[in-house]
């Protein structure tokens, strides 16, 4: 079980799918130069430039080149650099990709893993800086993931290259260089979420960096008495309703937060399926903490205003009582 980054897990998902099936290759930017965030660092040298294709600066050209062989029966793995950066080739993953499998008869399938990197990362402004993942929770056959962990990054990254559907795979960018121990071998399923923290006051239900920021939050308030549940959902599409509930089960008390802004934002899903199908368990209005809807500013001062920060969390568990 090594300790490794965030970064480094991810690689090895990818290094080891490639080692065991040559139908899997990586196209994108800048991939032969280990790509944006070294992810990538080495691989052209172990595969050749066949197989890690620096691709021209044309996201839709990537995507649709994806998608295409895909359906002639390749695993491509496709970079997008930033998860604004797709929305370029938006077209090719919502109108083509997602929709092929459906629309054939299941003639074809489109087994493409979509690398976009996500979220705020120092003063990177506001079209680099966007949590997009509810855009895609929308869109019929794909499918979500967003890892927080190196263990995380390297069992789902894993799960989703061998998946026969089209994987929208959010990495988070300030997550990049955080370490943990990862299990080698070992994959984990879609749509299972982990509790991060058992705790039986408050059930906090969250992905992607902002776990992070959750458990900062459950330290704060144990030191108060409050014990929080920290779930993370891993997987947005499909999400693990099930271990929800039971969470809610013993604590009657929801919050959701996420970095992304709130309005349309994923938390409004969760909060709309509970309260549809499991009032019952509510002893407390549900609560979300989100990011305002502003653009990400590039100053830090203003980026920090936009943020969720365990005391935002806090400060939201608080009124629960």
């Amino acid at each position: 079980m090594p300790t490794i980054t965030y970064r480094e897990a991810g690689k090895l998902a990818v290094q080891e799918a490639m080692q065991a099936d040559p139908s899997v290759w990586c196209l994108g930017e800048d991939l032969g130069r280990g790509g944006v965030f070294g992810q990538y660092a080495g691989l052209e040298t172990e595969f050749g430039d066949d197989r890690i294709c620096s691709t021209p600066i044309s996201e839709a050209a990537i995507m649709g080149a994806a998608v295409g062989a895909a359906m002639a029966g390749t695993r491509p793995i496709v970079e997008m650099r930033f998860a604004d950066f797709a929305l370029c080739a938006i077209d090719e993953l919502v109108n083509q990709a997602a929709k092929a499998r459906y629309m054939f008869g299941g003639q074809v399938k489109v087994p493409i893993t979509v690398r976009e990197p996500m979220g705020m990362w120092r003063s990177s402004a506001a079209q680099h800086s966007q949590s997009l993942e509810a855009w895609y929770t929308h869109i019929p056959g794909l499918v979500v993931v967003a890892p927080s962990t190196p263990a995380d990054n390297y069992g789902l990254l894993s799960t989703s290259i061998k998946s026969d559907d089209p994987v929208v795979y959010m990495e988070h960018k300030n997550l990049w260089d955080v370490s943990g121990d990862v299990t080698l071998g070992q994959t984990l399923p879609l749509g299972k979420a982990h509790i991060a923290k058992h705790g039986g006051d408050v059930s906090v239900v969250t992905w992607s960096a902002q776990v992070h920021t959750a458990l900062e939050a459950a330290e704060i308030l144990a030191t108060e008495g409050i014990e929080i549940e920290v779930i993370d959902l891993r997987s947005l599409w499909p999400w693990d309703e099930d271990t929800v509930a039971k969470s809610l089960a013993k604590t009657g008390r929801l919050v959701v937060c996420h970095e992304a802004v709130g309005v349309s934002g994923f938390g409004a899903e969760i909060l709309a399926t509970i309260s549809e199908r499991y009032f019952g368990l509510l002893k407390r209005p549900p609560i979300r903490v989100t990011a305002p809807r502003i653009p990400i500013s590039y100053a830090p001062n203003l980026e920090n205003e936009v943020k969720v920060t365990a005391k935002d969390i806090s400060n939201a568990i608080r009124q629960m009582d």
